[in-house]
């Protein structure tokens, strides 16, 4: 595309050099340069890419902008400086892949929990029904059934303007979009065009990055009141916060609900380890996936696609097939019964929502071990909290390790430990090491009882002094229930 087409409605503060030029691609890492792209520095957190403007011309860069007036020009480059390189990117990427997100209808989700969920039973269904779509997720984004590896919850918007230009050109109708509050205090998904947006949930999580929970609430508030007036919010009413998400939103409103009044309603009717009965807007339905949470991530999933004029029959029939994603309450069997859940909860509510889950359907006589950690260098609150939901529902708890990242494991156990009662301690085992802390659990294990494994979910690596190792739960119990304890 030629640099002058590029900077189409970008705010500029001056140009040095020719716009008549043609670039073949955009980089914001001097390292993935190539002859004839353009680099845009962004200010980051820790390095700006001020730095870094001379080695992407090295490798070839025609066209840099920064925010930063360089000391030296290079001949036969140009420079383009804005007030805010990070603020211009939605702007320069929407122009060079020719605004992909107003050729498909996007369903953004956000919440605490159940963002993964959603948007991977959206996918699933709207593959069944016979759509082209795409995902952009934690897990994987997938462009029609073809599956990228995910690095980011929602990635930048330079990245996801890429994956939904390749979406559009291979025909897909839609995209399912985990939107973090990451992504939206970090513009990464500013430009965008959502047709629906989803709210969840919103609990204790992200306060060391936001600070408190008004500014994440505010965060999480800040989708809904940017969408356009033909945009549909889609909330979920039996969160305390719904109307809060809401009042200053322009878009049409619709709302979801399990307890209280709302346009799309379901109930439980009866629930095992196998699946759910489930009475949707007065239809009855058999479905694979477990658990209250899961119910109101399917009346999502029910509610988007009716709000996308669905065929009901069609919808209900597709949502019976759908399975849970990766490592979201998923369930393993050993040849003697014992059963294992693994789960990615890792804040208070989730650990919550998938015990009181198991609680619902377990026997008198089955025990239930919970096997968890805390992420080091994140939210230090939440800690004890999550290990107080943890003793309060399980027979057993032991704590170990999850991604300690930079943070001694050691003092992460120290602050999940914090004010617990002499009643609870008794209940917990501290396993430093998270595949020992597994096979106890197994060896502790009777007959028919039941094991989560919660906090890594899908996660094939675990981080300790910021290396990531290789490492996955579902793994590790799959050699225990094969007998391969090694």
């Amino acid at each position: 595309m030629k640099l002058d087409l590029l900077l189409n409605k970008v705010d500029v503060l001056n140009i040095v050099g020719d716009t008549n030029i043609e670039i073949s691609n955009i980089q914001l890492d001097s390292r993935n340069i190539s002859k004839g792209d353009m680099f845009i520095a962004l200010a980051g957190t820790q390095k700006s890419g001020d730095e870094f403007i001379q080695s992407a011309i090295i490798n070839g860069a025609k066209a840099i902008i920064c925010h930063n007036t360089p000391s030296i020009y290079s001949e036969n480059v140009t420079y383009i400086l804005v007030n805010d390189s990070n603020d211009i990117l939605s702007e320069v990427s929407n122009n060079f892949y020719d605004f992909p997100s107003k050729k498909l209808e996007i369903i953004g989700v956000t919440g605490t929990n159940g963002k993964t969920s959603i948007v991977s039973l959206l996918h699933q269904l709207f593959s069944i029904r016979g759509y082209k779509c795409g995902l952009i997720s934690t897990i994987e984004n997938i462009i029609d059934q073809k599956k990228y590896v995910s690095s980011h919850t929602t990635p930048d918007i330079l990245q996801i303007n890429f994956l939904l230009s390749q979406m559009v050109e291979v025909g897909c109708s839609y995209c399912f979009m985990e939107v973090s509050s990451h992504a939206l205090d970090q513009n990464r998904i500013k430009g965008l065009n959502f047709k629906i947006a989803v709210f969840t949930n919103i609990t204790h999580d992200h306060l060391d990055y936001h600070k408190s929970f008004k500014n994440y609430l505010n965060t999480k508030k800040s989708f809904f009141d940017n969408l356009e007036k033909t945009a549909i919010a889609l909330i979920n009413s039996d969160d305390k916060n719904a109307n809060v998400m809401m009042q200053n939103s322009s878009a049409e409103k619709y709302t979801y609900s399990l307890q209280s009044i709302s346009d799309y309603k379901c109930k439980i009717i009866e629930s095992d380890f196998d699946g759910m009965l489930l009475e949707v807007d007065n239809y009855k339905i058999w479905v694979k996936l477990v658990g209250k949470f899961n119910a109101y991530n399917l009346l999502a999933v029910y509610s988007v696609s009716k709000l996308l004029d669905g065929d009901t029959d069609e919808i209900l029939q597709a949502l019976s097939i759908v399975s849970s994603a990766e490592g979201r309450f998923q369930t393993l069997k050993s040849d003697n019964n014992i059963v294992f859940i693994i789960d990615y909860a890792h804040t208070e509510d989730a650990l919550q929502n998938v015990l009181s889950t198991i609680n619902s359907i377990r026997k008198k006589h089955q025990n239930l071990i919970t096997v968890f950690g805390c992420g080091g260098d994140r939210d230090r609150l939440k800690r004890p909290l999550m290990t107080n939901v943890a003793c309060k529902l399980s027979s057993q708890v032991i704590i170990t390790s999850d991604n300690p990242r930079n943070e001694n494991i050691s003092d992460i156990i120290s602050d999940m430990l914090t004010g617990i009662s002499e009643q609870n301690i008794e209940k917990i085992i501290v396993i430093n090491d998270r595949k020992q802390a597994i096979k106890t659990a197994f060896k502790l294990a009777k007959s028919s009882d039941i094991i989560l494994v919660a906090g890594k979910g899908h996660e094939k690596f675990q981080e300790i002094s910021g290396v990531k190792t290789s490492f996955d739960d579902k793994h590790e119990i799959l050699k225990l229930i094969n007998k391969n304890i090694n």
